[in-house]
């Protein structure tokens, strides 16, 4: 599923934007300022950023500009009250993809981020692939060497999710919130028992490994990566 980050302070439209886009089929994160939206960044993989102009503490300028310093290719899109050509110059020299002036039209808004998505080349059908591991995520199915493996939703989920961040750490706390949700019975040993589960549906795979991070939770690690 593609995920899509709603960056927007005002609260009525974010809730409209970010439910037509769930509608739509899209993962979809959002936040009321750039801050916040930079720790959903950095716990969750996002494909697209719709974000406004005009916001507190940090605006969109200063916030595409950072997001451009450490990722030059996910696409940007701003959704904004400024229909100015400074404006949409100054968005575009700092390398968004795409401009929409408030107020915005849902159904444009939607074939705009589908073309968006197709410029950028990130495909419906989102693949992960290490060695001879095919983690395919419109089937929810993992392959290796040919072979399906017989993982659960949730197994696949957690894999998928843990692969795209290599060496980065997952409490088991987040994988709690992220996969079970906090309304759920689940407790930290729930999670501990689908790890173990998952690490021996995948002893197979040479080419990763799940490890323990002593007193925080779980990291997916590449073998033999330098």
């Amino acid at each position: 599923m593609i995920s899509v980050l709603v960056v927007e302070d005002d609260e009525k439209l974010n809730y409209i934007v970010s439910n037509k886009l769930s509608e739509e089929g899209y993962e979809v994160f959002h936040c009321g300022n750039p801050l916040q939206a930079f720790d959903i960044m950095d716990s969750h993989k996002i494909d697209v950023v719709v974000s406004d102009i005009m916001m507190p503490e940090m605006d969109g300028f200063a916030f595409a500009r950072e997001v451009r310093s450490y990722d030059r290719k996910i696409p940007i899109m701003f959704m904004t009250a400024k229909e100015d050509i400074a404006s949409k110059q100054k968005g575009y020299d700092l390398g968004i993809d795409d401009y929409m002036v408030k107020p915005i039209d849902l159904v444009e808004l939607g074939m705009r981020l589908k073309a968006l998505l197709r410029r950028a080349d990130i495909s419906n059908e989102k693949q992960l692939a290490v060695g001879g591991l095919l983690m395919k995520e419109d089937e929810t199915t993992a392959y290796y060497q040919g072979e399906a493996l017989p993982l659960t939703v949730k197994e696949f989920q957690i894999l998928f999710k843990m692969l795209s961040y290599p060496k980065k750490t997952f409490t088991r706390m987040q994988l709690m919130d992220e996969f079970w949700g906090f309304d759920s019975e689940s407790n930290p040993r729930t999670v501990d028992v689908t790890i173990t589960k998952l690490r021996n549906k995948i002893s197979c795979v040479h080419e990763i490994a799940i490890t323990t991070v002593r007193g925080l939770g779980y990291k997916a690690v590449i073998q033999n990566e330098d």
